[in-house]
């Protein structure tokens, strides 16, 4: 079973890299952010007919979206938003017990302050769920680079949005011990683990980037887990696929 995340920045732009990708990788589950289009706007080949799908989006920013196949779970689940959900950043669906979210957390460039307070209210609202016995794998762009290893050396700039330590311990209190950072469980020592990088002075090709974008799901489902991987090939959005690896 494939769990997968990915930051298109503009699905309008990366709607035939979707497509070619999702054929070729089949993942079970895809969460997607930054649609940057509205529903209406999603291009025909982006349907994927395979999947029950919820398009949580805005007309030119942000936006949301999650898919499920169909073969995994015949019936359609139910899809919401929590209440603090805000400019179309968070979709969830719940199979069984088990809840699948696809976030967008804000960059916090324009407003950092609604950055903040997204964070919180997601950390409480994960906390509510695992008090509640309700285990919850949650996708997507976190904008936070989680430690000084998460950014490349060329990239680490004091006080720089996404690095500062108020966000980085907002991240560590959203785990909580509630939820396992993938990425790093499966690769804990590599200072090159990136999933951003910079449109510019090649730095893709480089690799001088940024890990923004994750998959944290709770110990039981991370003990299931085979391997979680950044796609740095697919696509050319400014971020890459991470795809979980259940068995």
């Amino acid at each position: 079973m494939r769990i997968a995340t990915w930051n298109v920045n503009g699905i309008r732009a990366r709607a035939a890299q979707l497509r070619e990708w999702v054929e070729r990788d089949r993942p079970d589950i895809l969460c997607l952010q930054e649609l940057k289009a509205e529903a209406a706007q999603i291009p025909p080949e982006c349907r994927l007919p395979d999947y029950h799908t919820y398009w949580h989006s805005l007309k030119g920013y942000s936006g949301v979206s999650l898919h499920i196949r169909r073969d995994l779970v015949p019936a359609a689940p139910a899809f919401s938003h929590p209440a603090f959900d805000m400019e179309s950043r968070i979709v969830h669906a719940e199979l069984g017990d088990l809840i699948i979210a696809s976030v967008y957390v804000p960059n916090g460039g324009k407003d950092y302050a609604a950055k903040i307070a997204f964070l919180n209210a997601l950390t409480n609202w994960v906390r509510q769920l695992h008090a509640g016995g309700r285990p919850l794998v949650l996708c997507g762009d976190m904008n936070i680079a989680r430690t000084e290893m998460d950014v490349h050396s060329k990239e680490r700039k004091l006080n720089s949005i996404g690095q500062r330590p108020e966000e980085r311990a907002l991240f560590e209190a959203l785990l909580g011990g509630q939820l396992v950072d993938l990425g790093r469980a499966f690769d804990p020592d590599n200072p090159g683990l990136f999933t951003w990088w910079a449109p510019w002075r090649n730095l893709r090709a480089r690799n001088i980037g940024w890990r923004l974008d994750y998959v944290l799901a709770p110990p039981v489902v991370a003990a299931r887990a085979s391997g979680c991987a950044v796609l740095a090939e697919v696509g050319t959005s400014d971020h890459a696929p991470v795809v979980l690896t259940l068995n």
